[in-house]
């Protein structure tokens, strides 16, 4: 089921997590404390949102990785109900994928209700106070990265290297809805 991510109040402050990630190591925001910005994406393996979506994020992430950037993602998805995202089929996708960010799992879904997200991928940019400074799309077209005209996250990460606030419009991020449990 389509979604679009909550128009949430920025500034608000990053909310603290641990979780186990596909490579074996667990991680948190604590961990990425020497970042000038850290972006926690909700995503999953099997979402046609993400499978469009995914090389675009790991180029954001070797782009941004010099500059003091961080993606994180995290997979809160019903692994019972979709088994294509279970913990085992995290770490062949982020294997598969050659993912260069880490790729935690959200079993209890906690973290995912905590953040209020609702679809895949769901975007949070936070900038070096850790205070949410960006909550929208990656870019204007995911189906095809070479009709993109607006590259809402790469601005959205320009603007806060450059030590500004992000004022432009955020338009929401879409995909399919997180799958909660029953």
């Amino acid at each position: 089921m389509l979604k679009e991510s909550l128009p949430l109040h920025l500034g608000k402050d990053i909310i603290p997590f641990s979780l186990p990630a596909a490579d074996g190591k667990g991680y948190g925001p604590m961990d990425f404390q020497d970042k000038e910005v850290l972006v926690i994406i909700f995503m999953c393996n099997h979402c046609p949102y993400i499978q469009a979506t995914i090389e675009r994020m790991i180029t954001i992430q070797t782009d941004y990785a010099e500059k003091g950037v961080q993606l994180i993602g995290i997979n809160a998805n019903d692994s019972e109900g979709y088994p294509e995202d279970s913990f085992e089929a995290m770490q062949a996708f982020a294997e598969e994928k050659g993912m260069n960010f880490p790729y935690l799992h959200d079993e209890s879904q906690a973290v995912a209700r905590s953040y209020q997200a609702q679809c895949t991928p769901d975007i949070y940019v936070f900038d070096q106070q850790r205070t949410l400074a960006y909550h929208g799309r990656i870019d204007d077209n995911w189906k095809s990265p070479e009709n993109v005209t607006q590259h809402d996250l790469r601005e959205a990460l320009d603007t806060l290297l450059a030590g500004e606030s992000v004022t432009r419009e955020q338009k929401p991020s879409m995909g399919c809805s997180i799958k909660w449990k029953s």
